[in-house]
């Protein structure tokens, strides 16, 4: 089967979308998130270590235009024709009073290198307002919702200490749908406990829902993490993925998820400092996409192939 492309990229998106490069510029609110706070729960997920992400330059004490500017300039060394989004990316990016998380974002927006706004959080922190918001800034900018779905299963997002339901993220997509928002889901293969076959089906149940892009993360095992400890104590109850057991998950996954759903990222990549397994000796991301591409063309498959719509169960 001869075709351009065996999934959905990233680049088509964008290059529908604007003309030139695009790049996101990371921010820190210092918000903080539900099960760190008391307000749901404490220690937060149980693998997340924001420092595995964040950028130097991505400082809470810093202002939302400081750390734009020097996310800019650090990244206009590279590209000089560069167009940049605003992306509010670590810990729960709308976990605070409206009005506070409103400002933040206008300030953003504010800025005159910025051309659009993407924002990361939990189904479960958003309200009608703020989606009211972002529909209306949408009217004049690209606005993008990425939420941490994580797991479609409810025991996984219980043993993960996430303190939301799957039920809670299908909710949240249907209150954000129908805005003219870019909507976004985050997704981690390999959470403790899940099989091969569980971890599949989540392309089945993400298909279901209002979303246009999606991006799947390996799970890592990052220092200074409750996971981390779990996983000394525990090894049998995570996957030994290879690259190459991993690339099979992949291409099972694309096979079985909605093909108008554009796939923006098949891996994670924690600075080698923090990372404690898999290792995978500095796979990039462009390696994966590589290994992923050819593994598609090996096996002539294609996103979608064995997708069928169905009633959300």
């Amino acid at each position: 089967m001869q075709v351009a492309s065996r999934y959905n990229t990233p680049a088509e998106f964008w290059k529908s979308r604007f003309p030139g490069k695009i790049q996101k510029v990371s921010l820190n609110t210092g918000f903080t998130c539900p099960n760190r706070d008391g307000s749901k729960g404490y220690g937060g997920c149980t693998y997340c270590n924001n420092n595995s992400f964040n950028p130097d330059y991505c400082e809470p004490t810093k202002t939302i235009h400081n750390q734009l500017d020097e996310g800019i300039r650090f990244f206009s060394r590279k590209y000089k024709d560069m167009q940049y989004l605003a992306y509010f990316q670590a810990y729960t990016n709308s976990y605070a009073a409206d009005d506070t998380v409103i400002r933040l974002y206008e300030e953003a927006v504010s800025h005159p290198q910025i051309i659009g706004l993407v924002v990361g959080t939990r189904p479960d922190c958003v309200s009608d307002r703020v989606l009211d918001y972002l529909g209306s800034l949408n009217k004049r900018m690209f606005v993008g919702l990425e939420f941490g779905v994580e797991s479609t299963l409810n025991k996984t997002l219980e043993f993960i200490n996430r303190c939301h339901t799957f039920e809670e993220t299908i909710e949240a997509y249907d209150r954000a749908a129908g805005r003219g928002l870019h909507l976004g889901a985050h997704m981690i293969l390999g959470l403790p406990h899940e099989s091969q076959d569980e971890m599949v089906a989540h392309a089945d149940r993400l298909s279901q829902l209002p979303i246009h892009a999606v991006k799947l993360h390996h799970l890592q095992i990052i220092r200074k993490t409750i996971m981390e400890k779990q996983y000394k104590l525990h090894p049998e109850w995570f996957p030994a993925f290879t690259p190459e057991s991993y690339v099979e998950l992949v291409v099972d996954f694309l096979e079985r998820l909605r093909p108008d759903i554009t796939v923006e990222r098949f891996m994670a990549q924690a600075p080698p400092g923090l990372l404690v397994a898999p290792q995978w000796g500095g796979l990039k991301n462009h390696e994966m996409i590589s290994r992923v591409e050819k593994h598609l063309e090996a096996r002539d498959t294609f996103q979608g192939k064995l997708y069928h719509p169905q009633t959300r169960s």
